[in-house]
C-alpha cells in the first residue's frame, strides 16, 4: 500500500491486532527485512512497516537527505494513518530515524528498540561515508554488495545461508542510487548522545556481538545515555541481528514489548 506523505509517496504494510507496533529498516534493505518479525508480532500488536524514503517502493528524491526529514516522514505517515502512539523498533538507519523521532516528537513513542544503531558517529567516519556516496554516483550500487553483506553478516553465517546472502544482496542492489545517496548524506551527521536524557519512553538496546559497523561500544554508549533502558548484546551476531539470529532477537524483543505494553 502507498499513502502521499510529506511530499512524497511512502509505501508500507501493516497486519494483526493490538497496539501499534512501527518497525523502521536499515540503509540498502526495505520493508521485508522484517518479515520474520511481523509474521511473530502480528499476533499480539498491529505491526506497521513501510518503505524509507529512498528505498523499496517509496520516493527516492535525489539530493541530501537528513534524519530530521526522515523523521518527518514517519510522522506524516502516522498522521495518514491515524496513529495517535506507537511501539517503534529501529535497525542501523532505523534507529537513527527513532532517536530523531524521538526527541522531534515526545510522547509519541510508547516504546523505543534501538538495533545494531550508534547515536553519533566521530568525526572521522565522515570520509568513509563520502566515499560510498562517490562510489554509488559513479558504478552505481554493485560496488557494494558484498563488502556490505561482510559488514552485515559473519563469515559462518554467510557459508551456511547462500539462499538468503542471495535475497539481501538484491535488495542490496536494486536500492535506488538516489536513496542510498541522499541517506548516507543523512547519517553520519548523527550527534544525539547528549540529548538522549531526554528521552521518557521505555527502551532496550539490542546489538550483535560482532557488529563492526556500530559495534557494541557504540550501543553502550546509546545505553548508559537512556534513561533506564536495558542493554542486550546477541552472540554470533553481526549488524543485522535479526536476520543472523533470529530466535535470540525476537525473544529479548518480544520480552520487551509485552513489558512496555502492560
Amino acid at each position: 500500500m502507498k499513502v502521499s506523505a510529506n511530499g512524497i509517496g511512502i509505501n508500507y504494510a501493516f497486519e494483526g491486532k493490538g497496539p501499534w507496533l512501527t518497525l523502521s529498516h536499515s540503509l540498502a534493505c526495505d520493508l521485508h527485512m522484517w518479515d520474520e518479525e511481523a509474521k511473530r508480532l502480528s499476533r499480539r500488536y498491529k505491526v506497521l512497516r513501510y518503505d524509507t524514503r529512498g528505498h523499496g517502493e517509496s520516493s527516492a528524491p535525489a539530493g541530501a537527505y537528513t534524519l530530521d526529514l526522515l523523521a518527518d516522514d514517519l510522522h506524516c505517515l502516522l498522521r495518514a494513518l491515524g496513529v495517535q502512539s506507537t511501539h517503534f523498533v529501529g535497525l542501523s538507519m532505523g534507529g537513527m530515524i527513532g532517536q530523531t523521532f524521538a526527541l522531534k516528537y515526545p510522547g509519541m513513542f510508547k516504546s523505543l528498540a534501538l538495533c545494531d544503531t550508534t547515536s553519533r558517529y566521530p568525526a572521522e567516519a565522515a570520509g568513509l561515508w563520502a566515499e560510498r556516496i562517490k562510489t554509488v554516483e559513479i558504478r552505481g550500487m554493485e560496488p557494494l554488495v558484498a563488502p556490505t553483506l561482510e559488514r552485515w553478516f559473519t563469515e559462518p553465517f554467510r557459508k551456511a545461508r547462500p539462499e538468503l546472502m542471495e535475497k539481501v544482496a538484491a535488495t542490496i542492489r536494486t536500492t535506488p542510487a538516489a536513496g542510498y545517496i541522499g541517506c548516507s548524506h543523512a547519517i553520519p551527521k548523527i550527534d544525539l548522545t547528549a540529548r538522549l536524557k531526554e528521552i521518557r519512553c521505555p527502551a532496550v538496546v539490542i546489538v550483535g556481538k560482532d557488529d563492526p559497523g556500530t559495534p557494541v561500544a557504540m550501543a553502550e554508549e546509546i545505553h548508559q545515555a537512556l534513561p533506564g533502558s536495558k542493554l542486550v548484546i546477541i552472540p554470533s551476531a553481526a549488524h543485522l541481528s535479526n536476520l543472523e539470529q533470529p530466535d535470540a532477537f525476537n525473544q529479548t524483543l518480544g520480552e520487551f514489548l509485552d513489558r512496555a505494553a502492560r
